[in-house]
């Protein structure tokens, strides 16, 4: 019963969502055309429910790299544009429709990369036993300016005291981060480095 409420929840609050940003899911991509060009969404395969995957939509924040040029770091390739669009959350606007296709929830454990897997402890690994949101406790509670283990730690104390009140309170602590633009991006780093295991 809980599970029916919570994707009600998942796709009333997403449509609505979607109809009030729809200046934006205009906006935005012809920004993106003009400053950086084509395409205009970032897809990236990431784990879902159980390990499961899924295909993940954002707005591209990053240059393409020049197949001629040495690899360049991700703050090479960030440019005005792509840190205003990680900055202001505007970014993950596309995953609203993860959410209507049902791969995501709002609320609930950031999907991370499916080369991740095998990587996490059987503690970490419970973060698994929910769909993944575009929001959850972790980031409300640091995001990523937190380290991977805290943020695993996080996580499965969602898994663990997951509730529609909880979603509530993290939906709207999360419109406070955004506004405050707190935890976007670690300190001097474009992205978070690679999770590479836990010293267990």
């Amino acid at each position: 019963m809980k599970q029916a409420i919570k994707r009600i929840m998942d796709v009333v609050i997403s449509v609505v969502t979607i109809v009030l940003v729809s200046p934006f899911l205009i906006v935005v991509p012809f920004m993106i055309i003009v400053s950086m060009g084509f395409p205009v969404l970032f897809k990236q395969e990431r784990a879902g429910r159980g390990g499961k995957s899924f295909i993940l939509y954002k707005f591209r924040t990053m240059a393409k790299k020049e197949k001629r040029e040495p690899a360049e770091s991700g703050n090479d390739r960030i440019g005005f544009l792509g840190r205003f669009l990680r900055t202001t959350s505007l970014d993950e606007l596309p995953q609203l429709w993860n959410v209507l296709m049902g791969d995501m929830s709002l609320v609930g454990p950031r999907p991370l990369l499916i080369d991740y897997l095998p990587l996490y402890s059987p503690e970490q690994a419970r973060r698994h036993k929910v769909k993944p949101g575009i929001t959850g406790w972790a980031q409300i509670n640091g995001r990523n300016a937190t380290t991977w283990e805290e943020r695993f730690k996080l996580d499965v104390w969602y898994v663990d005291h997951r509730g529609l009140w909880l979603d509530l309170k993290i939906l709207a602590l999360t419109v406070v981060k955004i506004i405050r633009r707190e935890g976007v991006t670690p300190e001097g780093r474009a992205s978070l480095e690679r999770f590479k295991g836990s010293n267990r």
